[in-house]
């Protein structure tokens, strides 16, 4: 069975830092496709960090300079780094992934294995 978990986030002040990590079981997570989403109450899933399976990395506006992914293939696991936090950060964070696919699509709907959801909050 195809999972994801993950683990880290939690309460910082704002300029921060935190780790989520991502660990996948039952395939092989660096030839595929791991992003990186968020949500804040009454928001829209947003995209946040993409890497590919051929480790091109994509990272949105809103955290580009803050934010960085990272793989430990030989761990199965996937990270984001997040630095600089800003109250505007504070959000549920969720990895995903497509299995069979070593492209990363923007949309949140074309993904088939999610992490179970990890909150952050910034305070200032």
């Amino acid at each position: 069975q195809e999972k994801l978990e993950q683990s880290g986030g939690g309460s910082v002040q704002a300029g921060g830092s935190l780790r989520l990590s991502c660990v996948a079981s039952g395939y092989r997570a660096s030839d595929s496709c791991m992003a990186w989403f968020r949500q804040s109450p009454g928001k829209h899933r947003e995209g946040i960090v993409f890497i590919s399976g051929n480790g091109k990395i994509d990272v949105d506006d809103s955290v580009k300079g803050r934010f960085t992914v990272s793989r430990a293939s030989a761990e199965n696991t996937a990270y984001l780094q997040m630095n600089d936090l800003k109250p505007e950060d504070t959000a549920m964070y969720y990895c995903a992934a497509q299995s069979w696919s070593w492209v990363c699509p923007p949309d949140w709907t074309r993904y088939s294995i999610w992490g179970q959801g990890t909150r952050v909050t910034v305070s200032s």
